[in-house]
Parts: C-alpha cells; sequence; structure tokens
C-alpha cells in the first residue's frame, strides 16, 4: 500500500512540474478588440470572406487556370511540399524511439601463432536497447515534433495562401496596364488627327505656328509615356510567368472592368483568425513547440533508466576446448541521476524558458498584425470603391467638356489651350479610374488574403 502512494505522489509532483502536461493556449490575448468597428461588413460568427474557395472568390476562368498552374509549378509552394514531407518523417522517427533498438554487429577474427594453424573464431550478436521514458522526456520530444509538423503545414498554407493572392494582383495589374494602353492609344490617335486639324487651319491661317509646336511636343510625351507603358506590360508579363513557374511568354487574360467579387464583405470575429491564419497559426505551433522543449529541459533533472541486452552465437566459449559454440546472453539496466553538470541543466532551462516567452510575445505580434491587414484591407477596399465612383463622375463631366471645347474650337470661340487643357484633365480622369478599379481588386484580395482565404 505504501507503494502505491508513493508511486501516486511522485507522478503528482511530476505533473505539478508540467512535464507531462499538453500545451494549452494562452489567455489574455488581445483577440476581442483586433478589428475595428465597421458599418459596411458584418462580423457575426458566419461563412467569411476568408471561407470562400478561391475557385469561388476569382470568377475569371482565365485566372482561375492560371492559379491552378501555379499551384502546381511554383518552386516556393513545391519547397513547403517537401518541408512538411521532412516534419512528417521526423515524427515517425520521434513515434519509434519508444521502442527498443536492435542492433545486428557479426564479428569474426582469424588467429595464427607460432606457425601453428590458423583459429577461426567469429560472433553473432543481437544487441537491444530501450529508454524506458520515465519522466516525459521522450513524450516531450514527440509532442514537439508534433508542433513542428503542425508548423511546417501552417508555412505551407501560408504560401498557398500568399501565392494565390500574388497571382491574382500580378494578374490584375496586367489588365491595369492593358486599360492604360489602350488609353494611351486613343489619346494617341486622337492628339495626331488634332495635329493634322491645326496644321490645315495653320495653312489658311486661322492657326499659330506656336500651338502647332505645343501641340507636337505634347503628342512626343504621350508617345514616350506610351512606350513605358509597354515596358512596363512585358515586365508584368514575366513577372507573372516567373512566379507561375514558366518561361516568359504571353498571357491570356480578361478585362479590369470584367471582374467580379462578393458584394458582402464578411469578416467574421477576430477569434476566427487564430485557426484561419496560417502565419498565426504557425506562430503558436512555435509557442507549442517552445513550451515542449522547455518540459524536455526540465525532464533532464531526472533519473533515466535504459535497459540493454545482447543475445548471440559464439563458436569459441573458452580456450580448454577448441571452438566450443554456444548461445551468449546478457541484460544490464542502468540508471543515471544528473547530480552536478557544471550549470548547463539549469542554464538549458532558463533558456527554454525564455525561449518560450520570445515565442509568446511573436504569437501575440502575429495576432495583432493580423488585426492591422484585415483593418487596412477593409478600409481600402471602401476607400478604392468611393475613389471610383467619384472618378467615374469625374470622367463623364470631362466628356462632355470636351465636346464643348471642340465645338467651341471649330467655330473660333475657344483657344487651343482650353482644348489641351479638357483633353488632359480627362485623360488624368480615365488613368484615375482605372487606377482605382485595380486597387479596388487589389484591396478585396488583401482583406481574403488577411482572412486566411485560399485554404481550399
Amino acid at each position: 500500500m505504501r507503494k502505491i502512494i508513493f508511486v501516486i505522489m511522485c507522478m503528482a509532483l511530476l505533473n505539478s512540474c508540467h512535464i507531462y502536461r499538453n500545451y494549452q493556449r494562452p489567455e489574455g490575448l488581445p483577440v476581442d478588440s483586433l478589428f475595428r468597428e465597421t458599418n459596411n461588413s458584418r462580423t457575426e460568427d458566419t461563412l467569411t470572406l476568408g471561407d470562400l474557395p478561391w475557385q469561388e472568390m476569382f470568377q475569371d476562368t482565365l485566372l482561375r487556370e492560371l492559379i491552378r498552374y501555379g499551384l502546381e509549378n511554383n518552386t516556393d509552394i513545391q519547397t513547403a511540399l517537401l518541408r512538411v514531407d521532412q516534419a512528417k518523417a521526423q515524427l515517425r522517427a520521434a513515434r519509434l524511439s519508444f521502442l527498443p533498438s536492435l542492433t545486428l554487429s557479426p564479428q569474426g577474427t582469424l588467429t595464427r601463432t607460432d606457425g601453428n594453424k590458423a583459429v577461426k573464431t567469429y560472433e553473432l550478436p543481437v544487441q537491444a536497447s530501450w529508454e524506458i521514458d520515465l519522466f516525459g522526456s521522450l513524450r516531450n520530444a514527440k509532442k514537439g515534433t508534433q508542433t513542428t509538423l503542425l508548423q511546417q503545414e501552417a508555412y505551407q498554407q501560408a504560401v498557398r495562401s500568399e501565392l494565390i493572392a500574388t497571382i491574382a494582383n500580378d494578374y490584375y495589374s496586367l489588365l491595369m496596364l492593358d486599360e492604360q494602353l489602350e488609353i494611351s492609344r486613343a489619346t494617341l490617335e486622337i492628339w495626331k488627327e488634332q495635329i493634322r486639324t491645326m496644321e490645315s487651319k495653320f495653312k489658311v491661317g486661322e492657326e499659330t505656328e506656336n500651338a502647332i509646336a505645343q501641340a507636337r511636343a505634347s503628342l512626343y510625351e504621350l508617345e514616350a509615356t506610351h512606350n513605358d507603358l509597354q515596358r512596363q506590360q512585358r515586365e508584368a508579363e514575366n513577372t507573372l510567368c516567373t512566379l507561375l513557374g514558366m518561361t516568359s511568354r504571353t498571357i491570356r487574360r480578361g478585362t479590369l472592368e470584367q471582374q467580379k467579387f462578393p458584394g458582402q464583405l464578411n469578416i467574421g470575429l477576430p477569434l476566427r483568425l487564430l485557426s484561419k491564419r496560417p502565419d498565426v497559426i504557425q506562430a503558436e505551433m512555435a509557442l507549442a513547440s517552445a513550451y515542449y522543449t522547455t518540459n524536455q529541459a526540465r525532464s533532464a533533472f531526472y533519473p533515466n533508466l535504459t535497459l540493454t541486452g545482447s543475445a548471440g552465437w559464439t563458436n569459441s566459449l573458452g580456450q580448454v576446448v577448441t571452438n566450443p559454440g554456444g548461445w551468449i546472453l546478457s541484460a544490464v539496466a542502468s540508471l543515471s541521476q544528473p547530480i552536478f553538470n557544471r550549470g548547463k541543466l539549469i542554464s538549458n532551462l532558463r533558456v527554454s524558458k525564455d525561449d518560450e516567452q520570445i515565442a509568446l510575445l511573436a504569437y501575440k505580434q502575429a495576432l495583432l498584425d493580423a488585426g492591422q491587414e484585415v483593418n487596412d484591407a477593409l478600409y481600402a477596399t471602401k476607400s478604392a470603391q468611393k475613389s471610383l465612383d467619384t472618378h467615374q463622375k469625374q470622367c463623364t463631366a470631362l466628356e462632355r467638356a470636351v465636346q464643348t471645347s471642340e465645338a467651341l474650337y471649330r467655330t473660333g470661340n475657344a483657344t487651343y489651350l482650353d482644348l489641351l487643357t479638357a483633353r488632359q484633365s480627362l485623360l488624368s480622369a480615365r488613368l484615375n479610374v482605372v487606377s482605382d478599379r485595380f486597387t479596388h481588386c487589389q484591396s478585396v484580395i488583401n482583406l481574403y488574403n488577411a482572412l486566411g482565404g485560399g485554404y481550399k
């Protein structure tokens, strides 16, 4: 009875030292206040924008084909998959560490002295060693390896989500450049036609040479801008091809105006970021790994019990009888208790505790960063939509102003400077509309990524 009570007391003592406790998420995390109050986005615990599979998030079939190709061929995500496979192999080894190890080490000797007949001896031993996990060292090592696997899986998901968002952003950048080039091309044609008209009017004395020179200078500037846009378009295609894991080529694509997204931007509860954001999960698994490392450092203060044994056959048991064969059996149990190790165990425990606190701070910071990204992307989405609506109204007004200026210029009631100013304002407004469309697409993608989207 006393032995049973002693064992129970020992187990209770070990449990109080956290050696056999599993990791638990720390309290006091800044979760409830991560999202600022929003009026136009729902925050209840229902399906959020981040819950949508990327196939439903992006309606453009050409973009979906590019994302699918990138997920299969991008080098970063292939590297992440290999790291997950490495973590799985390490976990398999950690699980097998509870079993005894077996080693076959056959030996043979050939001895000859003073011209006598050579004596051949051999042994065929099988050695076994089994470490008994009395104080949780192997258990905590296995738990730590499990968290490493989860950490690598979260890293893989982070690479996947970031890859999807980057492909979509690069694709929309290409669509923006396409529209800017089209606007630039149409403006060049109008400008060339205007110069021809001015040259005709100059011949009959209705236009000045100075106005024609100014118009040509503006045309040259537009041509240089157009050429720069073409360079940016080619570079954007090359960048997207490299990201997809293919050689540079022309990318099949749609138009920026055709892109559509879900109408309601539901961001859900901040608590969902704990289980959705891969970088937050990765930070938490790093904290769990540090927790189990600390437990291992505590276990090092307790005794270590190892059972070893060997069994085998030999043809030489002694020197009285020549080559008497027989079995060799041995068994040893060893118990080692650290007493004085020059402060290494205490130092290791202190370092492990500090690493655990560092991982906790990194985990809190990951949550704060996630909340900031959601808040920034949500506000950017609303702001981009407002700017788009405003610039579209501006374009409508400036188109009317250009029509009026052209009519007045033909009748001589307006100067060329008035027409030039109206057209430049319209060009700037059209480019702003294209930029706003791209910014809106980009902010929606960033919000989708910030909410942990792309895992399906």
